[in-house]
Protein backbone atom coordinates (compact mmCIF):
# COMPACT_ATOMS: atom_id res chain seq x y z
CA UNK A 1 0.00 0.00 0.00
CA UNK A 2 1.35 3.21 -1.12
CA UNK A 3 1.85 5.98 1.54
CA UNK A 4 -0.60 8.47 -0.14
CA UNK A 5 -0.36 10.97 2.28
CA UNK A 6 3.61 11.71 2.33
CA UNK A 7 2.81 13.55 -1.49
CA UNK A 8 0.27 15.55 -0.05
CA UNK A 9 1.49 16.80 2.54
CA UNK A 10 4.51 18.21 0.78
CA UNK A 11 2.12 19.62 -2.09
CA UNK A 12 0.42 21.62 0.84
CA UNK A 13 3.53 22.79 2.43
CA UNK A 14 4.85 23.89 -0.74
CA UNK A 15 1.52 25.98 -1.52
CA UNK A 16 1.36 27.33 2.08
CA UNK A 17 5.14 28.54 1.97
CA UNK A 18 4.71 30.09 -2.30
CA UNK A 19 1.58 31.35 -0.56
CA UNK A 20 3.79 34.70 1.65
CA UNK A 21 4.57 35.35 -1.77
CA UNK A 22 2.29 34.58 -4.69
CA UNK A 23 -1.15 35.25 -4.38
CA UNK A 24 -3.29 32.85 -6.66
CA UNK A 25 -1.92 31.20 -9.53
CA UNK A 26 -2.82 28.17 -8.46
CA UNK A 27 -2.58 26.24 -11.55
CA UNK A 28 1.14 27.11 -11.71
CA UNK A 29 1.78 26.54 -8.49
CA UNK A 30 0.40 23.01 -9.21
CA UNK A 31 2.09 22.37 -12.40
CA UNK A 32 5.54 23.09 -11.11
CA UNK A 33 4.73 20.08 -8.49
CA UNK A 34 3.53 17.62 -11.02
CA UNK A 35 6.76 18.14 -13.17
CA UNK A 36 9.06 17.67 -10.34
CA UNK A 37 8.03 14.51 -8.81
CA UNK A 38 7.34 13.46 -12.57
CA UNK A 39 11.29 13.64 -13.28
CA UNK A 40 10.37 16.64 -15.86
CA UNK A 41 10.52 20.66 -16.53
CA UNK A 42 8.54 23.69 -16.80
CA UNK A 43 7.78 26.32 -19.51
CA UNK A 44 5.52 29.36 -18.17
CA UNK A 45 4.68 31.79 -20.33
CA UNK A 46 3.19 35.13 -20.07
CA UNK A 47 3.54 39.18 -20.07
CA UNK A 48 5.78 41.12 -18.42
CA UNK A 49 4.60 41.70 -14.84
CA UNK A 50 2.59 38.85 -14.41
CA UNK A 51 5.18 37.01 -11.69
CA UNK A 52 6.61 34.62 -13.54
CA UNK A 53 10.21 34.67 -12.47
CA UNK A 54 9.02 35.17 -8.66
CA UNK A 55 6.73 32.30 -8.78
CA UNK A 56 10.05 30.17 -10.27
CA UNK A 57 11.90 31.45 -8.08
CA UNK A 58 9.84 31.29 -5.00
CA UNK A 59 9.71 27.60 -6.00
CA UNK A 60 13.25 26.88 -6.19
CA UNK A 61 13.90 28.18 -2.70
CA UNK A 62 10.78 25.95 -1.26
CA UNK A 63 12.46 23.14 -2.47
CA UNK A 64 15.67 23.35 -1.40
CA UNK A 65 18.95 21.89 -2.89
CA UNK A 66 21.19 24.20 -5.21
CA UNK A 67 19.07 26.53 -6.96
CA UNK A 68 20.58 28.90 -9.94
CA UNK A 69 19.46 31.73 -11.94
CA UNK A 70 19.83 32.31 -15.68
CA UNK A 71 18.75 35.40 -17.30
CA UNK A 72 18.79 34.92 -20.67
CA UNK A 73 20.10 37.71 -23.14
CA UNK A 74 20.44 37.95 -26.84
CA UNK A 75 24.41 38.19 -26.26
CA UNK A 76 24.47 35.03 -24.45
CA UNK A 77 26.92 32.06 -25.83
CA UNK A 78 26.21 28.48 -24.72
CA UNK A 79 29.06 28.31 -22.28
CA UNK A 80 27.71 31.08 -20.60
CA UNK A 81 25.11 28.17 -19.81
CA UNK A 82 27.20 24.84 -19.58
CA UNK A 83 30.43 26.27 -18.36
CA UNK A 84 34.20 26.63 -20.11
CA UNK A 85 37.57 25.08 -19.86
CA UNK A 86 40.35 27.71 -18.12
CA UNK A 87 43.62 27.35 -19.75
CA UNK A 88 47.44 28.01 -18.56
CA UNK A 89 50.47 28.01 -20.34
CA UNK A 90 51.81 25.63 -16.80
CA UNK A 91 48.96 23.77 -15.84
CA UNK A 92 46.44 21.19 -16.71
CA UNK A 93 42.78 22.90 -18.18
CA UNK A 94 40.36 23.91 -15.06
CA UNK A 95 36.89 23.12 -15.77
CA UNK A 96 34.50 26.11 -14.38
CA UNK A 97 30.58 25.24 -14.08
CA UNK A 98 28.06 27.19 -15.63
CA UNK A 99 25.19 27.88 -14.16
CA UNK A 100 23.19 24.65 -15.23
CA UNK A 101 24.68 22.92 -12.47
CA UNK A 102 22.20 22.96 -10.06
CA UNK A 103 18.80 21.08 -8.69
CA UNK A 104 16.56 23.68 -9.81
CA UNK A 105 17.54 26.43 -12.67
CA UNK A 106 15.56 29.31 -13.76
CA UNK A 107 15.87 30.00 -17.38
CA UNK A 108 14.68 33.71 -17.07
CA UNK A 109 12.93 34.82 -20.28
CA UNK A 110 14.47 32.05 -22.52
CA UNK A 111 13.31 33.48 -25.58
CA UNK A 112 15.51 36.25 -25.01
CA UNK A 113 18.21 34.31 -26.34
CA UNK A 114 19.52 33.34 -29.96
CA UNK A 115 18.32 29.46 -31.17
CA UNK A 116 22.15 28.52 -30.56
CA UNK A 117 22.25 29.65 -26.94
CA UNK A 118 18.96 28.15 -26.34
CA UNK A 119 20.43 25.08 -27.59
CA UNK A 120 22.27 24.30 -25.24
CA UNK A 121 19.97 23.50 -22.74
CA UNK A 122 18.43 20.91 -24.89
CA UNK A 123 20.95 18.00 -23.89
CA UNK A 124 20.85 18.88 -19.81
CA UNK A 125 17.36 18.34 -20.28
CA UNK A 126 16.99 15.27 -21.99
CA UNK A 127 19.72 13.00 -20.72
CA UNK A 128 20.87 15.64 -17.26
CA UNK A 129 24.12 15.86 -18.67
CA UNK A 130 26.22 18.39 -20.56
CA UNK A 131 29.00 17.17 -22.99
CA UNK A 132 31.57 20.30 -23.56
CA UNK A 133 34.95 19.81 -25.62
CA UNK A 134 34.17 16.22 -26.18
CA UNK A 135 33.98 15.03 -22.08
CA UNK A 136 30.47 14.63 -20.58
CA UNK A 137 29.35 16.09 -17.02
CA UNK A 138 26.73 14.26 -15.17
CA UNK A 139 24.27 16.83 -13.76
CA UNK A 140 22.84 16.41 -10.05
CA UNK A 141 19.64 14.90 -9.34
CA UNK A 142 16.57 15.92 -8.93
CA UNK A 143 17.37 18.36 -11.47
CA UNK A 144 14.56 20.49 -13.13
CA UNK A 145 14.54 23.30 -15.66
CA UNK A 146 11.81 26.37 -14.95
CA UNK A 147 11.84 28.10 -17.92
CA UNK A 148 9.76 31.55 -18.32
CA UNK A 149 9.22 32.84 -21.83
CA UNK A 150 7.87 36.64 -22.58
CA UNK A 151 5.25 36.41 -25.45
CA UNK A 152 6.13 35.16 -28.65
CA UNK A 153 6.89 38.01 -31.02
CA UNK A 154 7.67 41.10 -28.83
CA UNK A 155 10.66 42.70 -29.39
CA UNK A 156 14.24 41.30 -29.35
CA UNK A 157 12.56 37.56 -28.97
CA UNK A 158 13.55 34.48 -30.91
CA UNK A 159 10.58 31.76 -30.65
CA UNK A 160 11.37 28.55 -29.20
CA UNK A 161 11.63 25.83 -32.05
CA UNK A 162 8.87 22.72 -32.25
CA UNK A 163 12.20 20.34 -30.46
CA UNK A 164 13.23 22.84 -27.75
CA UNK A 165 9.22 23.35 -27.19
CA UNK A 166 8.48 19.76 -26.97
CA UNK A 167 11.48 19.18 -23.89
CA UNK A 168 9.10 20.75 -21.54
CA UNK A 169 6.76 18.15 -19.98
CA UNK A 170 4.32 20.91 -18.77
CA UNK A 171 3.75 24.36 -20.02
CA UNK A 172 1.35 26.99 -17.58
CA UNK A 173 0.06 30.48 -18.72
CA UNK A 174 0.62 32.97 -16.49
CA UNK A 175 -1.72 36.03 -17.22
CA UNK A 176 -2.76 39.10 -15.37
CA UNK A 177 -4.61 38.71 -11.24
CA UNK A 178 -7.88 38.94 -10.68
CA UNK A 179 -8.70 42.40 -9.48
CA UNK A 180 -9.51 40.80 -6.06
CA UNK A 181 -6.00 39.34 -6.01
CA UNK A 182 -4.47 42.16 -7.17
CA UNK A 183 -6.22 44.29 -4.17
CA UNK A 184 -4.66 41.32 -1.90
CA UNK A 185 -1.13 41.99 -3.71
CA UNK A 186 -1.25 45.82 -2.86
CA UNK A 187 -2.51 45.56 0.53
CA UNK A 188 0.20 42.99 1.48
CA UNK A 189 2.92 44.54 -0.78
CA UNK A 190 5.41 44.93 2.10
CA UNK A 191 5.60 41.44 3.32
CA UNK A 192 5.47 39.77 -0.05
CA UNK A 193 8.58 41.90 -0.98
CA UNK A 194 10.54 40.61 1.94
CA UNK A 195 9.05 37.06 2.35
CA UNK A 196 10.22 34.66 5.10
CA UNK A 197 10.47 31.57 2.89
CA UNK A 198 11.92 28.47 4.21
CA UNK A 199 12.99 25.07 2.59
CA UNK A 200 10.18 22.47 3.30
CA UNK A 201 11.91 19.54 1.30
CA UNK A 202 15.78 18.22 0.64
CA UNK A 203 16.80 17.01 -2.77
CA UNK A 204 17.26 13.52 -0.82
CA UNK A 205 13.12 13.50 -0.20
CA UNK A 206 12.28 14.72 -3.82
CA UNK A 207 14.23 11.63 -5.17
CA UNK A 208 12.63 9.34 -3.22
CA UNK A 209 9.13 10.39 -3.88
CA UNK A 210 9.99 10.49 -7.47
CA UNK A 211 10.56 6.26 -6.77
CA UNK A 212 7.24 6.32 -4.57
CA UNK A 213 5.07 7.76 -7.71
CA UNK A 214 6.61 5.08 -10.21
CA UNK A 215 4.42 3.23 -7.75
CA UNK A 216 1.08 4.40 -8.31
CA UNK A 217 -0.98 2.11 -10.96
CA UNK A 218 -1.86 3.10 -14.40
CA UNK A 219 -4.61 0.11 -15.73
CA UNK A 220 -3.95 -0.67 -19.71
CA UNK A 221 -7.39 1.08 -20.32
CA UNK A 222 -6.23 4.47 -18.94
CA UNK A 223 -2.92 3.90 -21.42
CA UNK A 224 -5.11 2.71 -24.39
CA UNK A 225 -7.72 6.51 -23.13
CA UNK A 226 -3.96 7.94 -23.38
CA UNK A 227 -3.07 7.41 -26.69
CA UNK A 228 -6.32 7.08 -28.12
CA UNK A 229 -6.20 10.99 -27.47
CA UNK A 230 -2.57 12.07 -28.57
CA UNK A 231 -4.16 9.76 -31.94
CA UNK A 232 -6.96 11.69 -32.66
CA UNK A 233 -4.89 15.41 -32.16
CA UNK A 234 -2.36 14.06 -34.56
CA UNK A 235 -5.44 12.80 -37.28
CA UNK A 236 -6.98 16.37 -36.49
CA UNK A 237 -7.39 18.04 -40.15
CA UNK A 238 -6.97 21.04 -38.20
CA UNK A 239 -3.29 20.59 -37.01
CA UNK A 240 -0.17 21.26 -39.08
CA UNK A 241 2.41 19.22 -36.86
CA UNK A 242 0.96 16.83 -33.58
CA UNK A 243 2.19 16.04 -30.27
CA UNK A 244 4.59 13.45 -30.10
CA UNK A 245 5.59 10.61 -28.06
CA UNK A 246 6.70 12.93 -25.57
CA UNK A 247 3.20 14.30 -24.68
CA UNK A 248 2.09 10.58 -23.57
CA UNK A 249 4.67 10.01 -21.50
CA UNK A 250 4.30 13.08 -19.96
CA UNK A 251 0.43 12.38 -19.27
CA UNK A 252 1.11 8.83 -17.86
CA UNK A 253 4.38 10.20 -15.79
CA UNK A 254 1.98 13.27 -13.96
CA UNK A 255 -0.91 11.43 -14.37
CA UNK A 256 0.50 8.94 -11.49
CA UNK A 257 1.45 11.91 -9.73
CA UNK A 258 -1.88 13.89 -9.78
CA UNK A 259 -3.47 10.32 -8.26
CA UNK A 260 -0.94 10.47 -5.25
CA UNK A 261 -1.90 14.44 -4.44
CA UNK A 262 -5.24 13.25 -4.64
CA UNK A 263 -4.91 10.53 -2.27
CA UNK A 264 -5.54 7.61 -4.57
CA UNK A 265 -2.64 5.13 -5.62
CA UNK A 266 -4.00 4.16 -8.99
CA UNK A 267 -4.83 6.64 -12.04
CA UNK A 268 -8.22 7.74 -13.30
CA UNK A 269 -9.59 9.30 -16.36
CA UNK A 270 -10.15 12.61 -14.50
CA UNK A 271 -6.20 12.69 -14.13
CA UNK A 272 -5.21 12.05 -17.99
CA UNK A 273 -8.01 14.87 -18.63
CA UNK A 274 -7.14 17.49 -16.49
CA UNK A 275 -3.53 17.52 -17.57
CA UNK A 276 -3.99 17.08 -20.89
CA UNK A 277 -3.96 21.14 -21.87
CA UNK A 278 -0.62 21.84 -19.59
CA UNK A 279 0.98 18.69 -21.17
CA UNK A 280 -0.20 19.01 -24.87
CA UNK A 281 -1.19 22.31 -26.08
CA UNK A 282 2.11 24.03 -26.46
CA UNK A 283 3.15 20.73 -28.90
CA UNK A 284 0.61 21.11 -31.05
CA UNK A 285 0.70 23.52 -34.39
CA UNK A 286 -2.09 24.43 -36.42
CA UNK A 287 -2.63 24.94 -39.65
CA UNK A 288 -2.63 28.71 -41.20
CA UNK A 289 -5.75 28.35 -42.78
CA UNK A 290 -7.13 27.07 -39.72
CA UNK A 291 -5.63 29.81 -37.57
CA UNK A 292 -7.14 32.22 -40.19
CA UNK A 293 -10.79 31.31 -38.58
CA UNK A 294 -9.78 31.40 -35.43
CA UNK A 295 -8.87 27.60 -34.43
CA UNK A 296 -6.52 27.29 -31.46
CA UNK A 297 -4.48 24.50 -30.00
CA UNK A 298 -6.63 24.74 -27.14
CA UNK A 299 -10.13 24.80 -28.88
CA UNK A 300 -8.56 21.59 -30.97
CA UNK A 301 -7.37 19.41 -27.61
CA UNK A 302 -11.54 20.22 -26.83
CA UNK A 303 -12.75 18.78 -29.58
CA UNK A 304 -10.90 15.53 -28.95
CA UNK A 305 -11.83 15.14 -25.69
CA UNK A 306 -14.98 15.34 -26.66
CA UNK A 307 -14.93 12.87 -29.05
CA UNK A 308 -12.34 10.05 -27.82
CA UNK A 309 -14.60 7.38 -25.15
CA UNK A 310 -13.95 7.67 -21.80
CA UNK A 311 -12.87 4.11 -20.26
CA UNK A 312 -15.07 3.03 -17.58
CA UNK A 313 -12.88 2.06 -14.70
CA UNK A 314 -13.96 -1.10 -12.01
CA UNK A 315 -12.60 -0.08 -8.79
Amino acid sequence: MIDTKRVDELYQKILGEISKVIIGKDEIREVLVLALLAGGHVLIEGLPGTAKTKLARSFAEVIGGKFNRIQFTPDMMPADITGFYIYSPTGDPRFVEGPIFANIVLADELNRTTPRTQSALLEAMQEYQVTIERKTYLLEKPFMVIATQVKSGAEGTYPLTDVQMDRFQLRALSGYSSKEDEKRIISNIDRIDEPDIRAVTTPGEIKELQILVKEVHVSPDIVEYTTSIIEHLRNDPDVLSGPSIRSSISLYKCSRVLALIDGRDFVIPDDVKHLVYPAVEHRIRVRPEAEMDNVTPGAIIGRALERVPVPKLEI
